[in-house]
Parts: structure tokens; C-alpha cells; sequence
């Protein structure tokens, strides 16, 4: 197992003139990454971090960002990526939780910083990025450019093991406060090996990033990128699809992770202006891909692998289709990851086999540690596997599986709908919403009804055609059985979204 600091460290030796990353218009090499990595996690163990502390990064995705996360691991510390759009009181949640040493920040939050400091006993070290080199800071403030001219840049000595913590990642908390999944060393080293052996990544690959680092699928596109030696362009979100496409043109793209609301956009858009062809593979994650986009794609991406996959954040990449099968079951997000063992078993813990509906269950080295400080979370999410000392994950995801051993995404646990006495997966409704011409994005849920308990009804945001209500339930009469059918539609000019670009449904009613 390497230690994912190495995953920097060992291409810097091999490539070290290579550019690893380009932001902002900047274009750094895997030996100038290195080299500021070294020199802020030599500054941050001057300032007291040691083995197991943790030091919480509050920036956009930027180059500081990316060197901040290598250097808090060389200093033998825990990182945390905060989402740059956190408000003050959930980062006051956050660094508390984890009883942060240090805040790696930038200048334009200087007016929260102090207030941070009083509210956080454990924080002791604020580093901000963006300042004037000249300016004489208060005690406990930092200036990262003058570290970078000040600090040694020779590598610090290794002090941890693969069984320590690498990151804290914390999930999007729309159920209540978010809750940090404990990620050691080893389970990041075996996600990242696993899901580069299945999307054949090499050397000459260019993955684009369009997600925030503080979500893992984002963050992971900058550690795997690392790993196997390729170029990550890293770009602050998807907020304007036709300069997203022209990067990719411009700098040769090969690897395009997105999800569904991404790709609901691409969908829709005139790629006719774009050379494109640099293009090798896509990949969904977050929530399933509608069949009616994934066709959609095709047709708009003829000569790229479309990757369907599914994971969560307590064990990073679970499930992945191989593009081979994808015509033959675009409803399906796959099977194991390389290395890994799934099942569905009932509310009994029974196994099930093929067409029974049940919630996956997953086995294997990604398997995380469980919720930072909360044993009764990480009891309720995680528990003893077959063999002694290691855990399985529960997901908390219904699914079920075919006659040939492929998973098909059916709902969230807590997302079934009970109307007329019968079940319903929102995904069944929402995939036939998606093939009614039109339809952009869609969300369905549940809301009390006298009669049928449960009365569905469906969120519909539009291309820019005119769709009435009567329309969509027209649609759904032809493709739904009468009891999965909605009694209400709703038209919105956007769905709320979490930090991660996911629908948010607890924002519906």
C-alpha cells in the first residue's frame, strides 16, 4: 500500500517535468507541485501539526488548493476540503468537529477568520492565500506566498502508515449535521487503483475537473490523476458549459467526469462548434444516469466509452458498467469494482438472489473507517464482515439484480413511496419523466394524501418548450402503471442542488 502523499511524490521522481495540473491559466509540473507541497508542509509542522492532526482547506478549486491537500498529508496531518460556498456556522460545525489545528483559507474570508478563532479552541494556525507579502500579519495568521519563499522545499520524512487517516470527507448533511467519513491511507490507495484499472487510465490522459475538491468524486480526480502520471485540468465548476467545452478542445481532453446534471446540460447543447475528439471516456456518478440521456450521449459522443457507475462516499466507487454491456443494460450501474464483493440482503440480513429487491451491501479494502467522532452513526452504516476485524457497509440503497450478476439502482431506502398500498421507486417514474422530449431535469417524491397515503408528485424543470402539466400526465399513463403515476406536477425554473450538483429532494414539497 502507498501512502497518498506518494502518489505525488513517486511521479515527481519519474515525471518531474511533466505538467501535473492547469488552473486559473496556470500550468504547474509534478516537480513544481512537489516543491510547494514541501514547502507548506514544512511551515505547517513548524507551526506545531503533527502525526493525526487535522488542518481543514477552505478554498475554491485552485492550484493553492491542490498543494494544500499534499502538503497537510507530507506533514503527517488529516486533510479536510471544505466546500468554498460552506457558510460560517457549518465550518464552525466542521472545524469543531474535527478539532482542527489548522484553516488554509483565503484572504476574502479575513473577515469570518477571527470570529473562527474565538468559536474553534483547537485552531491555531490560519494560513491565507492571496495576500501582500508585505503585510505584517496578527499572530497565528500566515501568508502562503511567503512561505513559498521562505520554507525548504526538501521532502519532510514520512511518519504515517497506510492505517492512518489520509481525509476526512464530510457528506452533504441535508438530513441533519454533515458527518465526516474517516478515509485512511489504504482505503484511498485501493479506490484510486481500482477505478484506474477499470477506466484504463495511462500516462497520456487529460481529465478535465469540474467538481468541487471537497466532494470525494472531485477530490479523486486529482489524487488518480497524480497516481498514474496524467495532466488534471482544473476548472471552478460547470457554471458556463460553452467555456467548459472550449478547454477541453484547447487543452486535448481525454477524461470527462460528470453527473447527471452536468450531462442533462450536455445533452441539450450544439456540439457542432467543438472539436471534441480528443475525448476517450465519460463517467456518471453521484445518481444514475436516465437511459433516454445515456442514449442521448451516444448519439452525441459516438466514439467515447460512456462509464455508468455508482458509489457513495463511505466507500468511494462501489459498482461500475463495463461500457461493453451498456447497450445491452443501460439501466444498470454495473457490477464490483475490481477487488470488491457486493450482495442485496433483505431486512433480516438474508441474501437475495436475482429480481428480488433488497439493500446492497458492500465488502472490501475501500470500505472506510466510519463517522468521524460518531459511533452511533458508524454503527448504524457499518458492521463486522466475515472475517475478524474487518467491516462491510451498509448503503442504505435498494437494488436489485439480474440472472447475469448486474445491480440496478431502485431507490433510497427512505425515498420509496407507499401509495395505494403499493411500493414506488421515485427512479421508475423519474426515468419516464426523462423521456418525455423536453424534460431536463426531474425529480419525484411523496406527499401526504388522505386517501392513498402517499400522493407522488413530480418536479419538472424544462429545455425551454412549452410542456403543460396534462402533457406529462399523458406521458405517464402510457408508460406507468396506475399507481406509480402522479397526481401532481409541478414546473420549476431549477431544482435545488447539494454542494456535489446532486437533485436535493429535501428542498421539495
Amino acid at each position: 500500500m502507498m501512502l497518498v502523499q506518494e502518489f505525488l511524490e513517486r511521479t515527481a521522481e519519474r515525471l518531474p517535468d511533466k505538467v501535473c495540473l492547469v488552473c486559473d491559466g496556470q500550468r504547474l509540473t509534478y516537480a513544481q507541485m512537489e516543491d510547494h507541497a514541501n514547502r507548506l508542509a514544512n511551515a505547517l509542522r513548524k507551526q506545531g501539526l503533527q502525526r493525526g492532526d487535522r488542518a481543514v482547506i477552505w478554498l475554491p478549486n485552485c492550484i493553492e488548493n491542490a498543494v494544500a491537500i499534499f502538503a497537510v498529508l507530507k506533514a503527517g496531518g488529516i486533510f479536510v476540503v471544505a466546500n468554498q460556498s460552506t457558510k460560517e456556522h457549518k465550518l464552525g460545525y466542521i472545524l469543531n468537529n474535527c478539532q482542527a489545528l489548522a484553516l488554509i483559507t483565503s484572504t476574502s474570508h479575513s473577515s469570518f477568520i477571527t470570529h473562527l478563532l474565538n468559536q474553534v479552541p483547537s485552531l491555531k494556525t490560519v494560513v491565507l492565500v492571496d495576500t501582500d507579502k508585505t503585510t505584517e500579519l496578527p499572530d497565528a495568521y500566515f501568508s502562503y506566498e511567503r512561505i513559498q519563499d521562505e520554507f525548504d522545499p526538501t521532502r519532510p520524512p514520512h511518519c504515517n502508515t497506510d492505517l492512518d487517516l489520509a481525509c476526512l470527507i464530510y457528506t452533504s448533511g441535508s438530513t441533519g449535521d454533515p458527518k465526516g467519513v474517516m478515509c485512511d491511507h489504504g482505503n484511498v490507495d485501493f479506490a484510486s487503483s481500482s477505478i484506474i484499472t477499470y477506466l484504463r487510465n495511462i500516462e497520456e490522459d487529460i481529465v478535465i475537473g469540474l467538481l468541487p475538491l471537497s466532494f470525494d468524486y472531485g477530490l479523486y480526480q486529482l489524487l488518480m490523476t497524480f497516481k498514474f502520471g496524467g495532466t488534471l485540468v482544473l476548472e471552478r465548476g460547470f457554471t458556463y458549459p460553452a467555456a467548459t467545452l472550449k478547454r477541453i478542445e484547447e487543452e486535448r481532453v481525454t477524461g470527462l467526469p460528470g453527473v447527471p446534471t452536468i450531462f442533462a446540460v450536455l445533452v441539450q447543447t450544439d456540439l457542432s462548434g467543438y472539436d471534441l475528439s480528443s475525448l476517450r471516456y465519460l463517467s456518471n456518478t453521484a445518481a444514475a444516469l436516465p437511459p433516454n440521456h445515456i442514449q442521448k450521449l451516444k448519439q452525441k459522443f459516438p466514439s467515447v466509452v460512456l462509464y455508468s457507475m455508482y458509489g457513495l462516499t463511505e466507500t468511494k466507487r462501489t459498482l461500475y458498467l463495463p461500457p461493453e454491456q451498456l447497450e445491452q443494460r443501460p439501466g444498470s450501474v454495473g457490477i464490483a469494482i475490481p477487488g470488491t464483493e457486493v450482495w442485496i440482503e433483505d431486512e433480516e440480513g438474508n441474501r437475495l438472489g436475482p429480481g428480488q429487491t433488497g439493500e446492497l451491501i458492500i465488502r472490501g479494502r475501500h470500505v472506510m473507517r466510519g463517522y468521524w467522532g460518531d459511533e452511533v452513526a458508524t454503527a448504524k452504516r457499518y458492521r463486522p464482515g466475515p472475517i475478524a476485524g474487518e467491516q462491510v457497509c451498509c448503503s442504505g440503497d435498494l437494488f436489485r439484480m439480474d440472472e447475469e450478476g448486474f445491480f440496478y439502482f431502485v431507490a433510497r431506502k427512505d425515498d420509496i413511496i407507499k401509495s395505494r398500498g403499493e411500493k414506488v421507486s421515485p427512479k421508475e417514474v423519474e426515468n419516464v419523466l426523462y423521456s418525455l422530449q423536453g424534460v431536463l431535469e426531474a425529480a419525484v417524491i411523496g406527499i401526504p394524501d388522505p386517501v392513498l397515503g402517499q400522493a407522488i408528485k413530480a418536479f419538472i424543470v424544462t429545455d425551454g418548450r412549452e410542456i403543460s402539466d396534462r402533457d406529462v400526465l399523458a406521458h405517464c399513463r402510457v408508460n406507468l402503471e396506475d399507481f406509480m403515476q402522479p397526481k401532481h406536477v409541478e414546473f420549476c425554473m431549477e431544482l435545488p442542488k447539494t454542494e456535489s450538483r446532486k437533485i436535493k429532494k429535501t428542498g421539495l414539497n
